[in-house]
């Protein structure tokens, strides 16, 4: 029996959670921590994810803090745990993306694991998306692997959906490797669009959406991108899908009110994501659903009715809360990486071969 953290701070950049497990057979959830991400913070991590001014320094000074906050976390649930530092064998630590350009051959993530490793005084594994990159691969997502050792017991056409700011589908069959890809935008859209015109981080339960009317001519345009055509393996971000992209979009259309196009972006979110399960998995039996879409009602309505042969539900049902699953699946990286155990999937990522993935910095 080990103990493991992972930290996982995603696209939405709304905090970091922090998870710690029990790895045996299977990894066990056992504490969690959550931290909300500083809004100075997020600024200055969302201007890094485009080009600009002394971007090094600024890189550099954002990992330090980011850092910081991941250490004070970590150091706070083990205080709360009575566990000292010791007692973990490792942190895996996925940093923050601020760039993912695999057709270019790089992706960036930042969060300073030696710092974090002097803050914690634990071992932390951290830089799990570079070797795949360097094999050829998308780099991205990864965590279909730990979906499937979550999960593959189940014996169903399975599907894992992760939605977090992008949304991506891991699929799980008898006697066949996993498979997996991001679908698309998942809340960062929605996200971006409520915090211009409300202020708000996020839509709640997907109440404003849900007041609106979906916008035929817009969702046709928006699903027009060529990223909607392409089929696994695939990986984006915001790089692709942002506010500019959907401004370049609306100025060809009819004004719309507000409210309108926020379910136009929920229904795009998923419509891209059942398109795409359709398309790589005939006869889906059950979704499961986790990350921060678990939690928007409207979402996993509109999920259901557009699923209507399929069971779907949050991962709740099996047991594994839909809010920690990612982190979970950092700290199961951590596990691979310090037992030689490859962790990327060809089968998702298209990488040459299978890699062990992460950079490790001792304690």
């Amino acid at each position: 029996m080990a103990l493991y953290l992972g930290v996982m701070s995603g696209t939405s950049l709304d905090g970091l959670d922090i998870a710690l497990i029990e790895q045996r057979e299977q990894p066990r959830l056992l504490a969690t921590h959550y931290i909300p991400m500083p809004a100075d913070l997020r600024q200055d991590l969302l201007a890094l994810c485009s080009s600009g001014p002394d971007e090094i320094a600024r890189a550099a000074l954002a990992e330090n803090r980011w850092a910081s906050l991941a250490a004070e976390g970590i150091n706070h649930l083990l205080a709360v745990q009575g566990l000292h530092a010791d007692a973990i064998r490792a942190i895996g630590s996925h940093g923050q993306t601020i760039r993912h350009e695999p057709a270019r051959g790089f992706t960036v993530q930042i969060g300073n694991p030696a710092l974090l490793a002097e803050l914690s005084g634990v071992c932390v594994v951290g830089d799990f998306r570079r070797r795949d990159v360097a094999a050829g691969g998308q780099g991205a997502p990864l965590v279909p692997a730990f979906h499937e050792a979550l999960f593959g017991h189940l014996g169903q056409r399975l599907a894992v959906l992760n939605v977090g700011g992008f949304s991506n589908l891991s699929l799980i069959e008898r006697d066949t490797p996993v498979h997996g890809f991001d679908c698309g935008p998942g809340n960062v859209l929605m996200d971006a669009w409520i915090e211009r015109k409300r202020g708000q981080t996020f839509d709640a339960d997907g109440a404003w959406a849900a007041s609106g009317a979906v916008r035929p001519d817009l969702l046709d345009t928006l699903l027009g991108d060529p990223f909607f055509a392409g089929s696994g393996p695939k990986s984006t971000g915001r790089e692709v899908f942002n506010l500019p992209w959907l401004d370049s979009h609306l100025a060809h259309l009819p004004a719309y009110g507000d409210e309108d196009v926020q379910a136009t972006l929920l229904e795009l979110t998923a419509v891209s994501i059942v398109d795409s399960l359709r398309k790589a998995q005939q006869d889906t039996e059950a979704l499961l659903v986790c990350g921060g879409g678990a939690r928007n009602g409207a979402l996993m309505t509109r999920l259901g009715q557009l699923l209507p042969g399929a069971t779907v539900s949050s991962t709740a049902a099996q047991g594994v809360d839909p809010d920690w699953v990612e982190a979970m699946a950092f700290a199961w990286l951590a596990h691979c990486c310090l037992e030689g155990i490859p962790a990327n999937r060809p089968s998702v990522t298209a990488a040459r071969g299978l890699r062990v993935l992460g950079a490790i910095y001792p304690a």
